[in-house]
């Protein structure tokens, strides 16, 4: 017979670590546990005491018995010194079961080690200094940096569940009540970012391999083809390829893409951006200009481009690369 569980964080306004951690043990546990569970959010020792999984309140870290406090003295820190918040525990002792839920088969255990790795570092370690104080973006001591550090963090997960309390005016009647249903609200909101974002590693792990395989396969080692649009330039970055263009299938497919790679990841630059003289141009001009019969459009910035075929894509790669590749000192492989 399953065992119902009490799941207990504290009560009152509420942070993005235990609603984060919430999210997390709503995938970690079994469906039929938790159909049949209950949160509480309360400081009522007596109630914490008796419940199964206890987290952000307490005063206790001890994930055998279920508690995940981090604000007692002697709370656990990383390898690093950095401190936890009760997102990051719960992610240490729940996480690579929540992944597995997520996932649902679709990857093995190396694949989920590598996402649980890349949600710690780039996601919950973030949740976990954010909630003890310590700002993830350091000061510049550049005003016009500074300030965009601090749009950035505004706009990050921590910022944008916390906007979800009660204002302090709200009114009194049943406050706890809609404090609740704002905290589950948040929960929400927070697993549907945690599901999404191990969605997004999961598909950028399976294009390597693929982009691997296809770079192999492609004519020219400076044009990468693609049988359908993926994340290629992480994967072209990550294995040092020579890719200078990329030629893929739009999501629609009725066009097929000429992208250029970037210098570094992130960048909006291009390591070799198209002609000039296609900047802006579409349809028969861009044709009569670049003598591809199919061509479509160029992106004024010159970054991306696209053909009606396949074909006409590739050709407008190698002419870029061609117009361009002795002058670049690339030469002929």
């Amino acid at each position: 017979m399953t065992k119902s569980l009490r799941l207990v964080t504290h009560g009152g306004s509420f942070h993005c670590d235990e609603v984060l951690g919430y999210a997390i043990l709503r995938r970690a546990l079994p469906p039929e546990a938790l159909a049949i569970s209950m949160l509480t959010r309360t400081r009522d020792q007596s109630v914490i005491e008796t419940a199964d999984i206890v987290w952000d309140v307490g005063g206790v870290f001890d994930p055998a018995r279920g508690r995940f406090d981090h604000h007692q003295r002697g709370a656990p820190v990383r390898l690093d010194g950095a401190p936890y918040s009760s997102a990051g525990l719960l992610w240490a002792a729940y996480g690579r079961d929540a992944v597995r839920a997520i996932l649902a088969g679709r990857g093995g255990e190396d694949v989920v080690e590598r996402v649980w790795t890349e949600m710690d570092e780039q996601v919950v370690r973030l949740v976990d200094l954010a909630d003890n104080g310590q700002r993830p973006v350091p000061d510049f001591g550049d005003e016009g940096l500074d300030r965009a550090a601090r749009v950035a963090d505004g706009m990050a997960l921590p910022s944008l569940i916390e906007v979800l309390n009660l204002p302090w005016d709200a009114a009194q009647v049943d406050r706890a009540q809609a404090e609740d249903e704002r905290f589950v609200q948040a929960a929400e909101i927070a697993g549907a970012f945690l599901d999404g974002r191990v969605e997004q590693i999961r598909a950028r792990i399976a294009a390597r391999d693929i982009v691997l395989e296809a770079h192999a396969r492609s004519a020219d080692p400076h044009v990468l083809e693609l049988d359908r649009g993926m994340p290629w330039q992480g994967p072209a970055h990550d294995a040092d390829l020579p890719v200078l263009f990329a030629v893929y299938p739009d999501k629609g497919g009725v066009a097929w893409m000429v992208g250029c790679m970037p210098p570094e990841p992130g960048s909006f630059a291009q390591k070799l951006p198209l002609p000039d003289v296609w900047a802006g141009l579409r349809d028969a001009e861009l044709a009569r200009v670049s003598g591809v019969p199919d061509a479509v459009f160029c992106h004024l910035n010159r970054f991306i481009a696209a053909a009606r075929s396949r074909e006409g894509a590739l050709a407008m790669a190698r002419i870029a690369l061609g117009l361009t590749r002795e002058p670049a000192g690339l030469g002929a492989k």
